[in-house]
């Protein structure tokens, strides 16, 4: 018998059209965005670190280092720049719903960053560039540490922002507006979340940019170009990637322990844990079975090797503790007191009914029947982004590619030290220049570099899905209510701009490289 769909299904069909294109968009212009800006938050404190050592030591050669490394730093800024304005634009196009319901929050720390941060690095940006022998050496340096402050707190801000989508705290919703508004800044801006978000975050692109300037240093080893120049550099790049390294992992394991405490479903997803377990392994290695579904009895792995206990441990900081997994988060386990999304489907409906029997009475000016509304949404409104879910296995995010993505990052992270450690020995034994196998890995490790880059937001943002705002906002009511193909259009002309955008930078940068130090 054919399936007949109604104009109800048709309709939704379209509006979850509309809403996977605007999220790929999205997900388009974010991925561009941040090859540019790790680059730009890591390189700006080492040619702060290049100029500090010139001017410590007025040795010309150290000079000629920091503008090169701040002639790369400044293409990379400016495209940069200019694929962030047009990831802000995208709040007010596709997601005007989001902007409305969380506006009076998530507007602040960006209104900061732009006010702030932004013109802090602007202003000292063309001291930087053009001031040389036009101002004096100590105020040169000051004000590129001011352009490298300055970039890394436009980071903080933005990272506040995403930290309050993945824990929103500091709030209470407004049901007379329908949104959501702040009442504690400091809670938003302070929280745990957005604390090692911004850590985690901003000390991955230092590392980022360590692989970078040790990269085309041994590159320039390898063409038997500027020897001197490269290993100066190499020396000072290495010992701040092999820091900031030590620093990503500690402030990895802090993320991973939020992310249990505040986003378990996001957890169960990046170990690929359907059943919760005490005791609960991590999977060091796995092939995901993607014919996998919440609830039935496929084997979550094709091929797996496990390290037993260890999620617990870094998940609760008991190696004996429960780690619930994806079906107890869905379907519930009331042997561990856990609702799933189920039951918060059954209680968000309510708050969801309530609330527009509330708007309705009030408008009317049945103020009897409004307050007794309000008394039954005010009961249930903590499961309210529940209420707007047709599945509850809805709630699941993509598990391969999480899954994926997390343990791609976590190999490259462990791998990266080892790199750093292999060229300051090898730099300090005076034999740099002849282990062609090390420059080769070091400059492979350039592309390495943003590969874990790339994964580590996947997993930041495919693993939250569905929710624009962790557990209140499905991206379904998030997005803007327009044409799909309007969203398909502008998608493909940023993909054809930020192409061009990026082979502009890349072919600019292997000019410059080309030319090296020398000019």
């Amino acid at each position: 018998m054919p399936t007949v769909q109604t104009k109800e299904g048709i309709l939704e069909d379209q509006i979850m059209n509309t809403v996977n294109w605007a999220r790929a968009q999205f997900a388009l212009t974010a991925m561009y965005h941040w090859i540019f800006v790790p680059l730009t938050l890591g390189l700006a404190f080492l040619v702060a670190f290049f100029e500090s050592i010139y001017v410590k030591t007025g040795n010309e050669e150290w000079k000629k280092l920091t503008k090169f490394w701040m002639t790369l730093f400044g293409i990379n800024f400016a495209i940069g720049v200019a694929t962030g304005i047009i990831l802000e634009f995208q709040f007010g196009t596709n997601w005007s719903n989001y902007s409305w319901i969380v506006g009076d929050i998530f507007g602040a720390p960006l209104a900061i960053e732009g006010i702030f941060a932004f013109f802090l690095e602007a202003t000292f940006f063309a001291v930087m560039f053009f001031g040389w022998h036009k101002v004096s050496k100590g105020f040169h340096l000051f004000s590129t540490w001011m352009v490298a402050i300055g970039s890394n707190l436009s980071a903080v801000w933005i990272l506040v922002a995403n930290g309050w989508m993945q824990y929103p705290v500091g709030m209470a919703f407004n049901p007379d507006k329908a949104r959501f508004e702040m009442q504690n800044f400091w809670e938003v801006a302070l929280s745990p979340v957005a604390v090692h978000k911004f850590t985690h975050t901003t000390s991955s692109a230092f590392l980022l940019a360590s692989l970078f300037v040790v990269g085309i240093s041994s590159l320039f080893l390898l063409q038997k170009r500027h020897q001197k120049m490269a290993k100066r550099s190499m020396v000072v790049a290495a010992v701040f990637g092999f820091i900031a390294s030590t620093f990503v992992a500690l402030t990895g394991d802090e993320a991973a322990f939020n992310v249990a405490r505040h986003q378990p479903m996001k957890l169960a997803a990046m170990e690929g844990l359907y059943v919760g377990a005490e005791k609960a392994p991590i999977v060091a290695m796995g092939i995901v079975n993607s014919a996998k579904k919440p609830g039935d009895d496929q084997p979550a792995f094709i091929q797996e090797v496990k390290i037993p206990g260890l999620l617990s441990l870094l998940a609760n900081r008991d190696a004996n503790s429960f780690v619930p997994g994806i079906d107890d988060l869905v379907f519930g386990n009331s042997g561990r007191n856990i609702i799933g999304a189920e039951q918060r489907m059954v209680t968000g409906k309510i708050a969801v009914a309530a609330l527009a029997r509330y708007k309705e009475a009030k408008a009317k000016g049945d103020m009897a029947a409004a307050t007794a509304a309000l008394a039954v949404f005010d009961q249930h409104k903590g499961d309210l982004g529940y209420g707007y879910l047709k599945s509850p296995v809805q709630s699941v995010p993509p598990v391969s590619t999480t899954f994926y993505s997390f343990h791609i990052m976590v190999v490259l992270g462990t791998m990266f030290p080892l790199i750093f450690m292999l060229v300051l020995y090898f730099i300090f034994k005076g034999t740099i220049e002849s282990q062609r196998w090390l420059n080769l890995a070091c400059f492979a490790s350039i592309f390495l570099g943003y590969v874990a880059q790339q994964s580590g937001w996947v997993v930041a943002e495919v693993g939250r899905q569905p929710w624009a705002i962790q557990g209140m906002l499905p991206v379904g009511v998030a997005s803007t209510n327009i044409a799909a193909s309007n969203v398909q259009t502008t998608f493909f002309i940023f993909l054809t701009l930020f192409t061009a955008l990026l082979v502009a930078e890349i072919s600019i940068m292997v000019k410059q490289i080309k030319i090296g130090p020398e000019a």
